[in-house]
């Protein structure tokens, strides 16, 4: 299984693809964390990202697509992987594209969970109040200005890959605002009809 979760910051996607994770056995991968990992073993492209990074700069799309390329080379990923995170941009998804197919690979599905953006402000302060309650560290981007901020960025980046997925046909949705329980039902209802 090869698949993508799309939708906006807050919408569940991390919860999701954990319970993915658990019950297919396929990883999460995340391009923060193999960007850090890239890094920290010190591959030819973690190289190149840590002088990005070194210098105060944005890793390119084309560091984090070799990234990418590369981590989905490792056996783990051999039975399938959920890309958390990415693409995030058209360019990106080109990408997915053409490494997938130059290792005669496909997308089983893109999931788009489908929400509604004021009920997310609500969920993020939720959040963060819970975080608080329960003694935790609350996240710098729970708090309302910074969550509006990355879902103008989401709008403007990311959500053009809906269209982008859909005239491929590739493109699933799903109720995000539905209880967790019940997302995860109708995710495994898209996984096993792909």
């Amino acid at each position: 299984m090869r698949l993508i979760l799309l939708g906006p910051p807050g919408a569940g996607k991390g919860t999701q693809a954990q319970r993915i994770v658990e019950r297919n056995g396929v990883p999460q991968l995340s391009t923060g964390d193999m960007l850090r990992a890239a890094v920290k073993n010190g591959t030819e492209v973690g190289k190149r990202a840590k002088a990005v990074m070194d210098a105060g700069e944005l890793v390119s799309d084309a560091i984090v697509n070799a990234i990418v390329a590369e981590r989905i080379d490792q056996p783990d990923c051999a039975g399938g992987f959920i890309l958390d995170g990415y693409p995030r941009t058209l360019p990106q998804a080109d990408a997915v594209e053409a490494m997938l197919a130059e290792r005669g690979l496909k997308l089983d599905a893109v999931v788009e969970l489908v929400v509604d953006d004021k009920a997310l402000v609500g969920r993020i302060v939720k959040r963060a109040k819970d975080a608080e309650a329960a003694g935790q560290p609350v996240r710098k981007d729970d708090n309302p200005e910074v969550f509006e901020e990355r879902l103008r960025e989401y709008y403007k980046k990311t959500a053009p890959l809906i269209g982008y997925y859909y005239a491929k046909g590739s493109l699933k949705s799903v109720d995000g605002m539905a209880d967790i329980d019940a997302v995860t039902r109708q995710i495994e209802g898209v996984l096993a009809g792909a």
